[in-house]
């Protein structure tokens, strides 16, 4: 399905876990009938804990609770973690779960990585935190820098259609009610979810990206944690530069997992030569998915711009027309540009590029088109199966799918 602008939305940016999950679990701690949350990774650590013990509490007062989590992101969440929320009476959810094959997870594609919580279709989040300490900058060095946004008005009846349609489709409930009434006309903000699934909205977040690059005039900033963006996309940031828009990306600097820098790399000197301002933050991992054009457009979500993200993941981005909430967002990203990011010149992009113009030309390609292949790989369809001692489930628990709390390889 696809949505609509919505006009009258309040919409509040939320900078790492510190903002995220005090926010996320005060919402929680207040829900009153319905809880409906996705996520692609829950952890047994300080921060999973404080979701669990906001979820029991609300649970006990009779709030109806449906938790969707990824069988690749959340492979690794204990047994005890799963049977105390489903003991009372929690429904867990699992996307795509798959055995291990000697010790590796092999549920690589279509992953759930969409970050939804909706409570009581009055107040929901989007962004791109997973509910872990590795978001808390100020416990941990190299957490991660990422962004949600707290939203209000009617998009909050869009988000929850989304979170209830995914549940209903995939047959992982067979009822769903739609709870209390929306709250119209608290803010100033238009908004537009976007999905992306392998069904009917393959190329809704990337579409609306497409849209403001080829209309955006004046300029544009995109922070995004792994970027590798199709023929599209390059060209469209490309063009912008051409016109006279002063095009900035934020990239990664101190990745996480370092391929995400490598492919990246290879195409700095492409941007470059366009006129596109690059930039890696280093002062700790980035895992932002944002991005803002012109003096009121902005968009938080889930989706990166890479592959994964734009052809197999199930995504969700929401895209905002406020320019309060731009200025907040643009001067946060301008912030960390001048205090936490090096700016990437011809001289290191041309470092070590006698190997790399092989590689760019062959990786480039291959993985532009990897997402198509690879849609024939998985010999199953990606579907929920309940997780624990689920009350409606039509099947057995599926325990058997969460490791008992000892280390993995």
């Amino acid at each position: 399905m696809s949505y609509r602008w919505q006009e009258g939305n309040g919409g509040e940016l939320l900078i790492n876990g510190e903002q995220f999950f005090c926010a996320a679990f005060a919402a929680i701690r207040a829900a009153r009938e319905q809880i409906l949350l996705e996520t692609f990774i829950i952890f047994d650590d300080e921060v999973g804990r404080g979701l669990k013990a906001a979820l029991l509490e609300a649970a006990g007062r009779g709030v109806q609770i449906d938790v969707a989590v990824d069988g690749y992101g959340t492979a690794d969440l204990p047994r005890a973690y799963v049977s105390e929320l489903s003991s009372a009476g929690i429904r867990m959810h699992i996307y795509d779960p798959r055995d291990r094959m000697l010790g590796m997870r092999t549920n690589l594609f279509r992953r759930l990585h969409r970050k939804i919580l909706v409570v009581d279709r009055e107040v929901a989040f989007i962004g791109g935190i997973n509910f872990g300490d590795d978001h808390l900058p100020e416990k941990h060095a190299m957490a991660k820098q990422d962004y949600a946004v707290r939203v209000t008005g009617p998009i909050v009846a869009d988000l929850h259609d989304a979170s209830r349609r995914l549940l209903l489709d995939q047959n992982a409930v067979t009822d769903l009610a739609i709870v209390a009434p929306v709250i119209h006309g608290t803010g100033p903000a238009a908004m537009l979810l976007a999905l992306r699934d392998n069904h009917r909205n393959r190329d809704d977040i990337e579409e609306q990206y497409l849209h403001a690059i080829r209309h955006a005039d004046r300029r544009m900033v995109l922070a995004n944690a792994y970027f590798f963006p199709g023929y599209r996309m390059l060209h469209a940031l490309r063009n912008a530069a051409r016109r006279g828009v002063r095009v900035t990306l934020i990239l990664q600097g101190r990745p996480d997992m370092p391929w995400a820098r490598v492919f990246s790399s290879l195409l700095y000197g492409y941007l470059l030569r366009a006129g596109i301002e690059v930039y890696e933050f280093t002062q700790r991992p980035l895992h932002a998915k944002v991005a803002v054009m012109d003096e009121a457009w902005a968009t938080v979500g889930s989706s990166n711009l890479d592959p994964l993200s734009l052809s197999l993941n199930l995504e969700a981005n929401v895209f905002i027309r406020d320019v309060a909430f731009n200025r907040q967002l643009h001067e946060h990203l301008r912030f960390l540009i001048d205090h936490h990011c090096q700016r990437i010149t011809a001289n290191i992009a041309r470092r070590g590029h006698w190997w790399r113009a092989p590689l760019i030309l062959v990786s480039f390609h291959f993985l532009r088109h990897f997402p198509a292949l690879a849609g024939w790989l998985p010999a199953h369809t990606a579907k929920f199966e309940p997780l624990g001692a689920h009350p409606d489930a039509t099947r057995g628990p599926a325990l058997d799918r969460v490791h008992d709390g000892q280390d993995l390889p």
